[in-house]
């Protein structure tokens, strides 16, 4: 298994918008409850340390989602809310390289890896982190600071929210990335860099 060894690795928390508060327009049934403040303790950890980090948040070009521009859930959940300074990349699909300059400020900073908090796991979580493996970043994302939906198969069948976020894990992990947790990452930067 890989551990984080680069000192500088940026943070990217991806979507932890209000929108998702509403779990019956996501689909009814969402995991892992604690995953915003797994990826709070991360980013109290990023930024003591001064460490790297981009804000990702979805903006969609349908008016009618609740993550669209004019819409309140497009807003920052208050737990992570950026402070003055902290990079806010906007995006308009499922991964956070498309349409932004995210990829530009990674390499004009000289970061090579990438640690991935946010929602969902299938979603926007997974397409990042996909696309970051593929970029050549040595990528991490961090299961219990992520979160998935259920779903309706394509037969008509139910998959609950806890087997779409494991599953979704599992076929990034070792592929396209490592998958940590939160306790994890931190004890891995503190015995590297000495932090804390």
């Amino acid at each position: 298994m890989k551990t984080i060894t680069n000192t500088h690795p940026a943070l990217i928390l991806v979507d932890i918008q209000q929108g998702f508060d509403n779990i019956t327009y996501w689909g009814g049934e969402r995991n892992n409850p604690g995953a915003e403040a797994n990826a709070r303790r991360l980013l109290d950890y990023w930024r003591a340390n001064n460490l790297p980090l981009f804000h990702i948040q979805h903006c969609s070009t349908n008016p009618n989602s609740l993550l669209a521009e004019s819409n309140p859930g497009n807003a920052h959940k208050e737990i992570v809310k950026p402070l003055p300074g902290e990079p806010v990349i906007k995006k308009s699909v499922n991964s956070s390289f498309i349409g932004t300059d995210l990829q530009q400020q990674l390499d004009t900073a000289n970061i090579d890896t990438v640690v991935i908090v946010g929602l969902t796991t299938e979603h926007c979580v997974s397409t990042t982190a996909r696309m970051a493996g593929n970029f050549g970043y040595n990528t991490f994302v961090v299961a219990d600071a992520v979160a998935a939906f259920s779903k309706t198969g394509i037969n008509g069948e139910h998959y609950d929210a806890e087997t779409i976020h494991l599953t979704a894990l599992a076929m990034i992990n070792k592929e396209f990335a490592t998958v940590l947790n939160t306790e994890e990452v931190i004890n891995a930067l503190k015995k590297n860099d000495g932090f804390l």
